[in-house]
């Protein structure tokens, strides 16, 4: 009766937080059954005994194994939540750690029973037995950040650990830590992540985090997995994704100076973004090995205990973009700990934007009118005509009169309502869109491009500006837009390479289907972030970027063009950010027609073949900014079916 009443209160919380539509949304979506349950997914996939023994088994074979002090900041801890954090530890296949306990418990007087002794007994009763526990009693209470940097100056090891007083780690959550540590970066392909972009092959990783779930109070059933990608940097500048299991080098926490008590409450967010700054390389271990114990009054499970975290999280995003020098306004969406990130535009670059269009008038006249409706106005459309009807060069003339012909191509020019430049290039040879696009940079007088399929409406009037302040960021390469059918369901949301049906699993758009006003897992499909490769339907590249890969790969006339090319921007170093704020109706196509004949049959299979043959190190060793736990299959973030 209880847990009822307890879900009662929650969500009504919901319900005056959200509001009565955006409440029946998340619930409905909270609703709905996994593709694969959790829970029993959990019991197939953690260590096993046999496993454990091997790597205790393995780890004492190591010579250049790191001491771990793991800093566990405590203050009135329950006994029953003590001893099972310091058993978890002890239960490590990895022994080299120590456990740093710095308790800022005030003195309590007039309590009988087990659940007021003092901590300092429970873990005698530890530390006589084992060395490696430690415990300092504070003087007074510091706080959340102080009573962690007491922890931290405990700490001998070559690397500090971040453990909650009342969580659990997995008992191979430091050898899988360590494991890694050993490795170094892996960048056979160039394609690793990077917090800004790139990060050499063999570098040697100055943090690390892990997977993690949540817990019930009595540690028994694990519930809501963050399966998390590696390192991205405007996921983590939209919401505190690494969190626990974290690891850091005991150098690195003394070069950004610990723990900040002035972002109480986030004090967790700052301290990593500070890290990730100053970070040669940041490692992600894709496995549960960090479990959160959820209670009433935790965030974890009650978001609205903590209003001022919010606010603190805040501040701590916009601290970061200012000590890099980034102009940026950030905002918390209504989804608490969860940030919209915009950035101004500096100064007025020309943006050419440039449109492949064959017929289809109406389309076009469409897209050129949310276009026009742009509040940001210096830019130009550059129209790459391919083999229209005559009627449709009658429309042409009407928006670009003047005609031209120079070193054999046809050329129509113009001025739209806005006094922007309108060109339509004609494009003589079959449909090509790598060609296409290609072609038509050759007439760009931009520094940005956007490159737009003709059956594509912008949603709204800053979209211009926002995908230019984003692009204009030193570390950017290419900008997306978030794609919706005319249905109102998702077509694109950034795109995940390795998975997909009808594309042989080369990459697949995410969320694709989905109702439109659903966040997704996690959010994801609201949130600004990395991926691998976004559709060339609506994005915007730098054109020194454009031009330093070649442009499009022509050999790539229909299909993965736009994957092939977000690739090799990618590997010169630069991020491909999906923006979810730029919005637009994509009418699917209409212009080229189905894969329907034996001839795109055939060329379909040969550009599969190319991807194949071109990026198999990322098709083989899975997409840097998706989970391997995610099904490669669906494109909902529900988890791999490998039972």
């Amino acid at each position: 009766m209880k847990a009822f009443i307890q879900k009662v209160i929650k969500g009504l919380r919901y319900l005056r937080h959200y509001g009565f539509r955006e409440f029946v949304i998340r619930l409905r979506e909270k609703m709905e059954a996994e593709h694969v349950p959790y829970e029993p997914w959990y019991e197939r996939h953690k260590a096993t005994e046999e496993q454990l023994k091997k790597q205790r088994q393995q780890a004492g074979k190591w010579t250049d194994a790191p001491k771990i002090s793991i800093v566990v900041p405590l203050y009135r801890t329950p006994e029953q939540f003590l001893r099972e954090m310091i058993a978890s530890v002890q239960a490590q296949s990895y022994g080299n750690w120590e456990l740093c306990l710095a308790d800022g418990s005030e003195v309590e007087t007039g309590k009988q029973g087990s659940d007021a002794r003092a901590p300092e007994i429970i873990v005698s009763e530890y530390s006589e037995a084992d060395g490696r526990i430690r415990y300092r009693k504070l003087a007074k209470n510091l706080g959340i950040a102080g009573n962690t940097n007491a922890a931290i100056e405990m700490a001998r090891g070559e690397w500090i650990a971040f453990l909650d007083h009342d969580d659990l780690l997995a008992p191979d959550a430091l050898f899988e830590a360590v494991s890694l540590m050993r490795r170094g970066v892996k960048n056979e392909d160039g394609l690793a992540a990077g917090a800004f972009g790139s990060v050499e092959d063999g570098a040697a990783y100055d943090m690390i985090y892990t997977d993690e779930d949540k817990v019930s109070m009595d540690g028994k059933t694990h519930f809501q997995p963050h399966f998390k990608p590696d390192i991205n940097l405007d996921l983590l500048r939209s919401n505190n994704y690494i969190t626990h299991f974290l690891l850091v080098r005991r150098e690195l926490v003394g070069r950004v100076g610990g723990i900040r008590s002035d972002y109480d409450g986030a004090q967790d967010y700052d301290f990593i973004l500070r890290c990730v700054e100053e970070a040669a390389a940041v490692g992600h271990v894709p496995r549960i090995l960090y479990h959160w114990r959820c209670h009433q009054e935790s965030t974890s499970e009650n978001p609205f205990s903590k209003q001022y975290a919010v606010d603190a999280g805040r501040r701590a995003v916009a601290d970061h973009c200012k000590r890099l020098g980034v102009a940026a306004n950030v905002t918390p969406t209504k989804d608490l700990g969860f940030y919209t990130v915009d950035y101004p535009v500096t100064g007025e670059p020309l943006v050419s934007i440039l449109i492949p269009n064959k017929d289809e008038v109406d389309s076009l006249k469409k897209c050129l009118a949310s276009i026009e409706a742009s509040a940001y106005a210096n830019y130009e459309v550059i129209v790459v005509e391919n083999n229209s009807n005559a009627q449709t060069y009658s429309w042409y003339r009407t928006i670009a009169p003047a005609e031209t012909t120079e070193g054999g191509v046809r050329r129509l020019e113009g001025t739209l309502p806005g006094g922007q430049r309108i060109c339509v290039a004609v494009w003589e040879s079959g449909f090509n869109y790598s060609a296409l696009n290609n072609f038509g940079a050759r007439f760009a007088k931009g520094s940005y491009f956007v490159l737009m399929n003709n059956d594509i409406e912008m949603r709204q009037t800053d979209w211009l500006a926002t995908m230019l302040g984003t692009c204009q960021r030193n570390e950017a390469g290419i900008v997306g837009a978030k794609l919706f059918y005319p249905d109102a369901t998702v077509q694109h949301a950034g795109i995940v390479i390795g998975i997909g049906g009808n594309a042989r699993g080369i990459a697949s758009n995410m969320f694709a289907g989905q109702p439109g006003e659903r966040g997704g897992y996690l959010h994801k499909a609201s949130l600004q972030m990395d991926y691998s490769a976004v559709t060339a339907a609506c994005l915007m590249v730098k054109r020194e970027v454009y031009e330093a890969v070649g442009g499009f790969e022509e050999r790539l006339e229909v299909a993965f063009n736009d994957v092939d090319f977000c690739l090799r921007v990618r590997r010169l170093g630069y991020l491909v950010i999906y923006n979810p704020k730029v919005t637009a109706y994509h009418y699917e196509s209409k212009s080229r027609g189905a894969e329907d004949s034996p001839e795109k049959a055939a060329r379909f299979q040969r550009e599969i073949e190319y991807m194949r043959n071109h990026w198999i190190g990322i098709l083989k060793n899975g997409d840097p900014y998706y989970n391997p736990n995610f099904s490669t299959v669906y494109n909902n973030y529900s988890l791999r079916d490998n039972s």
